[in-house]
């Protein structure tokens, strides 16, 4: 069974769109819908055996598929890769920013390590993509579309600061350069997932899921999202349909920023049902009800 998108089979033929984070979780996802949709995709990531397996899965379904392994933490290897890439592949028309991490602790637990780590992975990381692909390919090359992927951070993010704090950076980076880069026919959006279904969830510690099996009481749809979810909100920002819109967010999260401790949504369950368009979705353990 293919990917069952809402978009066109056709809209990104002809097209090379990078996305970092291809290994695993939304990445994945992403890569999957925009190779289903014509793209020729690029998967950015630091684990060759996850790129290697997101390339053999994309290549099985019938996509073209090209990787590179990256830190993109490191501005020597951004430089080179992105070199690299062009060399290879020419005009890059699209660039999803989706590599990121983070890991739970109270403020005052996060060394200086700990935290430049995060941050450069969520926040710096980005950046050095972002004037990578700019510099060497779409302000050359007729412009295109650059996604970042942040988080719900607008109330704060307690246990993970650092994250929150990257986040948000990389939320006023995309206003930033969604003026600065407008005269090379470049938009630049951000999409801020909640808490989605994905195998990001699996990589936390077991005190962490459990609390994670009580998220969707707190979100007004009361149910967590579904990678596919996010995806689409991506693949949208990268379509002509879109061609108006920069230095903005997209919001996919379930109204959890709405939510206010004096009218809580109360409990109910007419949530719409998820979209679930992503073929090969695998669950994390805790959305499936694993103990």
């Amino acid at each position: 069974m293919p990917y069952s998108s809402v978009f066109r089979p056709d809209l990104f033929a002809g097209q090379t769109i990078i996305v970092t984070g291809g290994g695993s979780g939304i990445g994945r996802c992403t890569a999957h819908e925009l190779s289903s949709l014509g793209a020729k995709v690029i998967l950015i990531g630091r684990n060759a055996d996850k790129l290697a397996n997101v390339s053999a899965e994309i290549a099985e379904d019938g996509g073209e598929v090209d990787t590179a392994v990256c830190d993109i933490r490191v501005e020597d290897q951004v430089v080179e890769t992105v070199t690299t890439l062009v060399g290879r592949h020419g005009r890059l028309h699209h660039l999803v920013n989706n590599a990121g991490g983070q890991f739970p602790a109270p403020l005052e637990k996060i060394s200086q390590k700990g935290w430049e780590t995060v941050v450069r992975t969520n926040l710096t990381g980005g950046f050095l993509m972002s004037r990578e692909v700019y510099l060497q390919s779409m302000s050359k090359d007729g412009g295109g579309g650059i996604v970042n992927i942040i988080a719900d951070m607008w109330h704060g993010m307690p246990t993970m600061g650092h994250s929150g704090a990257a986040r948000a950076g990389m939320l006023n980076f995309t206003y930033t350069a969604a003026v600065e880069w407008a005269k090379g026919g470049v938009r630049v959006n951000a999409v801020a997932p909640g808490w989605i279904a994905s195998s990001g969830f699996d990589t936390y510690d077991e005190a962490t899921q459990q609390h994670m099996k009580s998220l969707p009481r707190y979100v007004p749809l009361r149910r967590t999202g579904r990678e596919a979810e996010v995806s689409a909100a991506i693949i949208f920002l990268l379509t002509p349909a879109a061609n108006f819109i920069t230095g903005t967010c997209i919001r996919v999260d379930g109204g959890v920023p709405n939510q206010v401790a004096d009218h809580p949504a109360g409990d109910h369950d007419n949530a719409p049902e998820p979209y679930l368009g992503f073929h090969r979705e695998v669950l994390p353990k805790v959305a499936r009800g694993d103990d």
